[in-house]
This record gives C-alpha cells, structure tokens and sequence, in this order.
C-alpha cells in the first residue's frame, strides 16, 4: 500500500515525501511541475507527470497504484495572483479538487490529508488563531482553500470520505541535509526574498510598513519549518488510517516573529548587513497573524522540533547559499 502525495514535486510536498520515505512508507508522487521540480522528487518515490484535472490520468494511476491515502498539495498558492486571476484560482484549486475527489470516490480511497491555509480566516477576530473562529477570507486564494475544505465535508457526508485540513501559517526553512529547499518564481516568501541579498541577487528587502501596532511598527507572522509541517502531515494520515473523524488543525508555532526580527536574525546568521528599505503598507495585510496549534499537539501529537528562528533562517540559508538559482542547472 503506497501513500498518493499530490504536489509532491513541490516546497512543501518533495518535504513530506522525504519523510515518509525516511519512515519506510511507499510513496507515489503526482505533479504537473507548473511550480514544481523533478530534481525535488525523492529517487525512492515512483512519479507521475500529471494534472489532477485530467481525470483520465488519475484513473490511470489508481488502477496501477494500491493507494490507501492521499496527501493534497496541488494547488496555486499565491495570494497577489488570485487576485488578479481568479479564474486560474477556481480551475486549479476547485476544479482540479473537484475532480480529483471523483477519482477517490470511484476507486474507493476513503482518506485524504488536505493542504489548507491561515489564509481562511482572513482577519483575524483574536490572536491566538484557533481552528473554530470565523473563517472569512480577504482574498480569492483564501476563499479556494476554504471552498475546498467544504467540498470534502460534503463528499464525506455522502460518499464516506473522510479528511484533515491543515490551516498553516508561513512555511520556512530547508531540509536538513541541504537536498532540497524552497524555489519559487517570482519569490514572494519573506525569508528567501531576505536570503537574496547577501545571495548577491537582490541590493535590499522592502519592508511594507513600519507603522503597525507592533514593537516595532512591523507585522508579525508565525513561521514554522518546513519539516515540522511535513510531520504534521503524516500524522494526521496516520490519525486517518486509525480511525479518526474528519478534522481541521491549525500548524504554527505559536509564537510571532516582526519582519524586523526576522531580518535581524538574517543578518546575524549570513554575517552580511542586509540593508532594509521601508516601503508603503500591502493592501489586506494584516497587523499579526499567529496560530494556536494546541489541537494538532493534544489530538496529533505534533510537536514542532524546529521552532526557534535562527534555526530556520540557517536552515534556509544552507540551502539559497548552495542553490542560488534553486533547482535549475546554470
């Protein structure tokens, strides 16, 4: 029996697919690799190229493959560009779920561990986030993901699936053994826009507003390694696997970081001065944004291993250092 990981070519899926082979399960990676790499596929991992909106191709694969669990990544993930086209937003993220859960159904695979987003809850009633506040997105990605959250608690309703969404916060940091990293194109993350100065590939980082209600007039986030979410993704398969009712868990670490702090912490970690340029406030982002992640610790056992910032951020460097233009041969 082999784990399905949809996106396993990407950031956060080629993660998870390292550490459930690191745990000696059999995993079958599908991605079209629009935003993916082949190099970030594990050699252990059989791959698929497909769309999970060719529901041909995804026939194809459960009738080859013995799948007991899917683990869904595959989705566009940026913020900016659901808002200027929000179709591609539906297509991919809606449709190809859509489309994606038919196949499950018909071929009998009950169990899906699902890559939602922070993003649901737009701005937040209260911080610490917890998984049962009000869920009303400021932005069309947001509205997707939560869309698709519905559309499997509808599925389950009438044909017995049953699923985990995972709310998670800023995605961070690299492998440990400098294998794989993030890559991105454009690259909208705050720490490898950071990591690109002393990179050589970018003179300063803007910073968009200094003028929040925070300790230093910059907005706070909750970031949390890359590896530390791919845990919580087996997990919650393995909750699945065991019985466990449908469920939604928030991944954070709990503690928020300004984007001066975590500036601050590049400049110690790359030994490089990183100039900083204040720049006007984003439209819809908001002052703070911190998970409480007490459910997936208490009902998963999740515990984050590499919750402190210097870690991530050299985490992170170790791999922009080694992989300036990330995946691709120069």
């Amino acid at each position: 029996m082999a784990i399905l990981v949809l996106g396993g070519a990407g950031y956060i899926g080629s993660h998870t697919v390292y550490e459930l082979i690191d745990a000696g399960r059999d995993v079958v990676v599908a991605d079209n690799l629009q935003t993916g790499f082949k190099a970030a596929v594990h050699p252990k991992a059989k791959f698929y190229q497909l769309d999970i909106r060719d529901r041909g191709a995804l026939d194809t694969l459960f009738q080859a493959e013995d799948i007991e669990g899917v683990i869904h990544f595959a989705a566009s993930s940026q913020v900016g560009e659901s808002m200027s086209d929000p179709l591609k937003y539906y297509d991919n993220n809606l449709h190809g779920t859509m489309v994606l859960l038919q196949a499950m159904v018909a071929h009998g695979v009950d169990k899906i561990v699902f890559s939602s987003t922070a993003a649901a809850y737009g701005e937040p009633e209260r911080v610490p986030i917890l998984e049962s506040d009000t869920t009303c997105p400021t932005n069309c990605y947001g509205q997707t993901k939560l869309a698709m959250e519905q559309m499997m608690s509808w599925v389950s309703k009438a044909h017995g699936l049953k699923y985990v969404a995972l709310r998670y916060f800023n995605a961070c940091g690299a492998h440990v053994s400098g294998e794989i990293g993030e890559a991105h194109d454009p690259e909208t993350h705050l720490i490898p826009i950071i990591l690109q100065v002393p990179n050589g590939q970018r003179e300063a980082v803007s910073v968009f507003g200094d003028d929040y209600p925070t300790k230093d007039g910059t907005c706070i986030r909750d970031y949390i390694h890359v590896t530390d979410l791919a845990q919580a993704h087996i997990l919650a398969l393995d909750y699945l696997m065991k019985g466990g009712d449908n469920n939604i868990f928030n991944l954070g670490n709990g503690v928020g970081f300004t984007v001066q702090e975590v500036i601050d912490v590049a400049r110690s970690v790359t030994g490089h001065p990183i100039p900083a340029r204040i720049a006007p406030r984003r439209a819809g982002d908001p002052a703070q944004l911190i998970a409480s992640s007490e459910k997936a610790m208490k009902v998963l056992g999740w515990q984050p291993k590499y919750n402190d910032l210097p870690t991530i951020v050299a985490s992170a460097w170790a791999w922009h250092k080694s992989h300036p233009h990330g995946f691709e041969e120069v």
